[in-house]
């Protein structure tokens, strides 16, 4: 199992540059951010972009994976994005993954003056992205025709480091996003079954993982794949545990064993963010960072 964590982009970079130096050095595996515009209670106060942040990031760092938590279709454009990602793959020398996701109906979905999408069509659009973006990142020239995206003789030379192109971490949880992950995904991620965070119980979000799971793997055996191909995420801190297996490192090596015996092979824990959803103690944080995978065994 890998441990990664998640930094939310709201510090200038003279000091958010310090964290991410600091995920490096205590072993994380991979540091991701959220790529919004704003996001829940953060919207009134600072918030970045997040493929600056990750440039900045990758020439800040040398070894630690880098990328998005996740990405979406709600303000950007496969082949604006393609052409950040093919640039960003190279300056962090192949360090980068893409998490994607349909994007849901916060602030980024109405940001750009549209009205919001309905679940329909932002399934509908989600297919159309992911399937383009998988061409523009793998393809040197692409001309494309769809219901909502289009490319003309898009071109991406010389292309990514990572061959065949920059992994992609597929989040989704529904059976066209599930197939997407199967179909295009090098990872799948989930935060877990949303019902559940206000009154359900921590063996209830796992019964429901492990459903997820399942399903996950009847969509890859209809893709011809196995599920075992594909790296399963846990975004944590949406599930009935919420905080608490930060609360200690016992705490979380109870909480990732749990998980791990699901299938899961990355957790992925906030950086803590005082006052906030996000606060944890943050000595007990690194050493949650530096001692729970070894007491996995």
């Amino acid at each position: 199992m890998r441990l990664s964590t998640v930094i939310l982009p709201i510090h200038r970079w003279s000091e958010g540059q310090k964290t991410w130096r600091r995920a490096e050095d205590l072993g994380f595996h991979a540091a991701y951010t959220y790529d919004h515009l704003s996001w829940r209670t953060f919207r009134d106060g600072p918030w970045f972009g997040a493929l600056p942040t990750l440039t900045a990031a990758a020439t800040a760092t040398e070894r630690i994976r880098l990328g998005t938590l996740v990405t979406s279709p709600n303000f950007r454009h496969p082949v604006t994005l393609a052409k950040e990602l093919m640039s960003l793959d190279d300056i962090s020398d192949g360090r980068i993954t893409l998490g994607i996701g349909a994007g849901g109906s916060g602030f980024d979905a109405t940001a750009l003056g549209q009205e919001p999408w309905s679940p329909k069509e932002r399934a509908d659009r989600f297919g159309e992205f992911v399937a383009l973006l998988d061409r523009l990142l793998t393809e040197e020239a692409v001309t494309e025709r769809g219901t909502y995206y289009a490319a003309d003789e898009a071109r991406n030379i010389p292309g990514c480091v990572q061959r065949p192109r920059l992994p992609f971490a597929v989040a989704a949880t529904g059976p066209r996003g599930l197939k997407l992950a199967a179909r295009y995904g090098q990872a799948w991620v989930t935060t877990g079954d949303p019902k559940l965070f206000d009154e359900g119980t921590p063996e209830q979000s796992v019964a429901a993982l492990a459903a997820q799971i399942e399903k996950l793997g009847k969509a890859c055996a209809e893709t011809g794949r196995e599920v075992t191909e594909l790296d399963k995420v846990l975004l944590t801190g949406f599930t009935p545990d919420r905080s608490r297996p930060l609360e200690s490192v016992d705490a979380f090596v109870d909480f990732a064993g749990r998980h791990r015996e699901l299938g899961f092979t990355e957790i992925v824990i906030h950086w803590p963010i005082p006052d906030s959803d996000f606060a944890a103690d943050q000595a007990v944080f690194e050493r949650i960072a530096t001692e729970a995978l070894a007491q996995l065994g």
